[in-house]
């Protein structure tokens, strides 16, 4: 796959930015020394952990070179590396494992997430958001859209839900506190949800296509949106954006 689009990712940077700042309100730690942010895209996130924690030694984890060139300058005063989330290993173990908008993109979570609960040192959380839309609109037409012309399903897993991480995270040894939001985000346009969702959920169904073909797919994918979703009366567009949230703190 390509490699991500840090200026379409952060055309919508203050909405993205939000669920981040509300994950972070939820973590009850104060004295932190070693953080890691796993999946930390442009460093936007990264940015709102060197405030809470100026003193911290915080790791930011990517495995995109251009995110990671953006979060350089955008946070200097932490360090970043190219790394794939499921292989990552830090030096020591950690107080706090942050991971906004990233794990949904990583397979497996039964294992994966009794992994990370492993390299937090004892009171250490892992704190997660993760967009949970795959049933909304924008998801689903993105696979009808495909169904319709001919390309194969490239949606990514189902995530456990809640029952089942509060199950995953507790056996592994952790005091779990988990909940979900519904975001509405004012859109000017439904161009406007397309260059949303370009950035994030829909790159994978546009990167095997040629020019020609996206064309006919956003074309059709446009059409579809606008049965979906309706304008308001100002002639904006609310574009729901359900989100899951968990923290957990890994008990000793």
């Amino acid at each position: 796959m390509a490699d991500w689009n840090p200026s379409l990712y952060l055309q919508y940077g203050a909405e993205r930015t939000r669920p981040a700042a509300e994950l972070l309100a939820r973590i009850a730690l104060n004295d932190v020394s070693s953080i890691v942010d796993l999946g930390c895209g442009p460093g936007n996130s990264t940015a709102l952990l060197h405030q809470r924690w100026p003193s911290a030694q915080i790791v930011g984890v990517d495995n995109s070179p251009a995110m990671l060139e953006q979060a350089r300058v955008a946070v200097p005063e932490c360090r970043f590396i190219e790394a794939d989330i499921q292989r990552f290993r830090p030096e020591h173990a950690l107080n706090l494992i942050y991971a906004n908008a990233s794990l949904q993109w990583v397979p497996d979570h039964y294992e994966l997430l009794p992994h990370l609960v492993s390299l937090l040192a004892l009171n250490g959380v892992l704190a997660i958001q993760m967009p949970d839309n795959q049933q909304e609109p924008t998801h689903v037409l993105m696979r009808e859209v495909a169904y319709e012309q001919g390309y194969p399903d490239r949606s990514r897993d189902a995530l456990p839900g809640v029952h089942a991480y509060y199950d995953i995270l507790s056996e592994a040894g952790c005091e779990v506190d988990i909940w979900r939001t519904t975001y509405y985000h004012k859109m000017s346009s439904h161009q406007a949800i397309i260059d949303w969702v370009s950035a994030t959920g829909l790159r994978p169904w546009l990167q095997e296509l040629n020019e020609s073909e996206q064309r006919n797919y956003l074309k059709r994918y446009q059409e579809l949106l606008e049965q979906q979703y309706p304008l308001q009366e100002n002639g904006q567009i609310l574009l729901a954006f359900p989100r899951l949230f968990i923290v957990a703190r890994r008990e000793p």
